[in-house]
């Protein structure tokens, strides 16, 4: 029997330094886990690259491909973005896909894919009005958007190596479940 397959997509946020935190977490609840980073993310993680598609057993994306070739992962059954930035909510929820962490699952959750994005950012950085219009719009898209315990965060006091995995993962569950 096939394992679900689950697209894990962080962006450049405190608790990507855990990401194979993440992954490992999502293994365990029985996910075949996809990992795909920001730009920014993937340079924070460019000497452990090998590491990282040896745990998930599958290449780590942090660039679109050229026409015609293939990213070389499985079919998506959800989707989960964490951690989620303010700079990265806002630009997907304004249809801005310029990175393939934003534009898969931009496109995916018009596609029926469930998708759940998790947070990590500062009350600071959230109170910008334009963030919490972007929780709007991806909520009002079918993105379940879901605080982690902990979030947001007053500033400089995010504990990233405490991030929420398993709490964001539950929701990952929960919106598969609704699915079927």
């Amino acid at each position: 029997m096939t394992r679900p397959v689950l697209y894990l997509i962080a962006t450049a946020a405190g608790p990507t330094q855990h990401v194979d935190d993440g992954v490992r977490a999502a293994q365990a609840a029985g996910w075949d886990t996809c990992l795909l980073l920001t730009p920014t993310a993937a340079t924070w993680w460019a000497e452990s690259m090998v590491e990282l598609e040896s745990l998930t057993g599958h290449p780590v994306r942090h660039r679109y491909t050229l026409p015609g070739q293939s990213g070389g992962l499985p079919k998506a059954d959800a989707i989960l973005v964490a951690p989620l930035t303010t700079t990265s909510a806002c630009k997907w929820a304004a249809g801005l896909t310029d990175t393939v962490a934003l534009g898969i699952p931009a496109e995916a959750v018009h596609l029926g894919v469930p998708v759940v994005a998790a947070p990590f950012w500062s009350t600071a950085l959230g109170a910008q009005p334009a963030v919490g219009r972007a929780v709007e719009t991806l909520r009002e898209q079918g993105v379940r958007v879901v605080f982690t315990e902990g979030e947001p965060h007053l500033p400089k006091q995010g504990a990233a190596s405490k991030f929420g995995w398993s709490q964001a993962l539950d929701e990952v569950e929960r919106a598969v479940g609704a699915g079927r």
